[in-house]
């Protein structure tokens, strides 16, 4: 069953469910380059892997609840009696391992990375986190090189990652960085309300730009995991929408909730 939604569902922006949408999206974007690519080309999944402090403002959407654990009664004599110690609570400092997945594009025959590609999560766009600070140092390091880099931001929350100069009115933007046009980016806006676009995955030079449909991508991503079966439309999604977007979405999700198809969902 498909999204009811003709772009980009922003009830699939909660940041309880997106750790399970942000590996869908890398594992379809991930199928659908391997098909359209190899055997020129493969593409890999690769991990940032770092410690976090419980308390880093951007690890709240990977960690659960702090675990508390209750401590053995103690006792200790003093005087003529023997005091009871009240029962403390004990709170996890350890640090946290975080796995932040990205795409790499490789040459079939080099193993050469040729192309970056991240998608962005809730602590990538958290200012202050340790997330946002390591996920800047690794693009600036990336884009420094002749490897280029491909960003798929598909959550209105959160601050926008830089993109070299003034940034487009938009819900939803993807961005490209290539070796023949740097310092220039590719930068595909979308608004909530549109269908999302196909942007270009730039490969070697002389090679064209591999197309990826990213609507397509989500339509698959949403009907494969079974999300119309997770969401609930009658609730409003977390982030909220502005007060244009959240009538028009209430038109849109309302024959989900009676059975009946929306105007942008096959009868």
């Amino acid at each position: 069953m498909p999204s009811p939604f003709p772009g980009m569902d922003p009830y699939l922006e909660d940041a309880r469910l997106w750790p399970d949408v942000h590996h869908e999206l890398l594992s379809v974007v991930r199928a659908r380059l391997t098909e359209a690519l190899r055997p020129a080309y493969f593409v890999q999944v690769e991990e940032r892997v770092y410690l976090s402090e419980w308390n880093d403002p951007g690890i709240a959407v990977y960690v659960p609840d702090v675990q508390i654990t209750p401590t053995e009664r103690l006792r200790s004599g003093s005087g003529g009696g023997t005091a009871v110690i009240d029962e403390p609570i004990i709170i996890a400092h350890d640090p946290v391992e975080v796995h932040e997945a990205y795409l790499e594009v490789k040459d079939g025959r080099s193993r050469e990375v040729i192309t970056v590609i991240e998608v962005l999560s809730p602590s990538n766009k958290t200012p202050g986190s340790l997330s946002r600070r390591l996920y800047l140092e690794k693009r600036d390091a990336i884009l420094a090189t002749k490897t280029q880099f491909v960003e798929i931001d598909l959550l209105r929350g959160g601050q926008r990652t830089p993109v070299g100069g003034p940034m487009p009115r938009c819900d939803y933007l993807a961005n490209a960085s290539v070796r023949s046009g740097k310092p220039r980016t590719k930068v595909w806006p979308m608004k909530l309300s549109d269908r999302l676009k196909t942007i270009g995955i730039p490969l070697k030079e002389g090679d064209a730009d591999a197309a990826l449909d990213l609507q397509a991508v989500l339509n698959t991503v949403y009907d494969r995991a079974g999300y119309d079966v997770v969401i609930d439309y009658t609730q409003p999604p977390d982030p909220p929408l502005t007060a244009e977007q959240a009538a028009w979405a209430k038109e849109i999700v309302a024959p989900v909730g009676s059975g009946k198809p929306s105007a942008h969902q096959p009868g």
